[in-house]
């Protein structure tokens, strides 16, 4: 399939220049909710592509969710039953700290705000606060909704639900306070899932697909897309339909961008190509 065709489903259904819908394709919002999408339409988005900088063991019964890198380690959250949140040494991708959710509970995002880490789970409204070097917990929190991905710009928590909707919520209260759609050309884009804050941009998994989206948090246009498809081989993971490219650490200090999926072998450290 060329990535013509797999990029086609940038909002299924939708008259997106030359894209049509495809395995790629993502949930789109229903025709009324496209038409009061409050971001006024923006070039097509170009595309990325990727090289692969250097490969790590990943514990393939990880079902990721989140992902951060911190300390010099990965921080992970974990979905299934019995969800987990854990330390994992990059190098090797020893689990070096585990703890497990209440079995009524599918963990989900996953950040890490000052000295808290910070987690949801998929439909119970619920997240918790944790101690990101013990795993030991420390609070919990309500939330409408589902809880997909998380992440944080240094003031506020951003959070994916499964919609075209990225939300805003009060890192003490957990309070939202606002939110925007995220776009392609106007029409918004959804299944947005595992998230990471990189210089000033939102980059967020797509659900079910081999895309990384890049969004401006400020009016949710999609800057770019880059296509990861090719990084694990085919045949690698049991299902690939469920066990999908999830997961973004992004190193800030060495710069160093992480990617990962749902119970894959393997970690990749990756370097985006030129936009085209």
């Amino acid at each position: 399939m060329t990535l013509a065709v797999r990029l086609a489903g940038l909002a299924a259904g939708l008259a997106l220049g030359a894209l049509a819908p495809t395995a790629w394709a993502l949930q789109a919002a229903p025709a009324a909710t496209q038409q009061a999408a409050a971001a006024a339409p923006v070039a097509r988005p170009p595309r990325q592509g990727y090289e692969v900088v250097a490969t790590y063991p990943h514990d393939p019964t990880a079902f990721t969710q989140g992902l951060v890198f911190r300390n010099g380690e990965l921080l992970e959250s974990t979905g299934r039953y019995p969800s987990t949140v854990r330390r994992v040494r990059l190098e090797d991708g020893e689990v070096l700290a585990k703890r497990e959710l209440d079995t009524r509970l599918f963990g989900e995002g996953l950040t890490v705000f000052g000295d808290r880490m910070i987690t949801l789970t998929w439909q119970t409204g619920e997240g918790f606060v944790w101690n990101p070097d013990t795993l030991e917990p420390e609070g919990t929190f309500t939330y409408t909704g589902e809880g997909w991905g998380l992440t944080h710009d240094g003031a506020r928590l951003i959070l994916s639900d499964g919609t075209s909707r990225l939300r805003f919520l009060d890192p003490v209260t957990f309070a939202e306070t606002g939110g925007v759609t995220v776009n392609w050309q106007g029409r918004p884009v959804g299944r947005l899932n595992e998230l990471e804050f990189i210089d000033g941009e939102v980059w967020a998994n797509v659900w079910q697909t081999d895309a990384v989206l890049r969004i401006d948090p400020a009016t949710g246009n999609i800057l770019s897309v880059i296509d990861l498809s090719g990084l694990l081989a085919e045949g690698e993971v049991a299902d690939p339909n469920d066990e999908v490219l999830n997961g973004i650490a992004w190193d800030p200090a060495a710069r160093r961008l992480f990617v990962t999926g749902k119970n894959w072998p393997r970690l990749f450290e990756i370097r985006v190509t030129e936009a085209r």
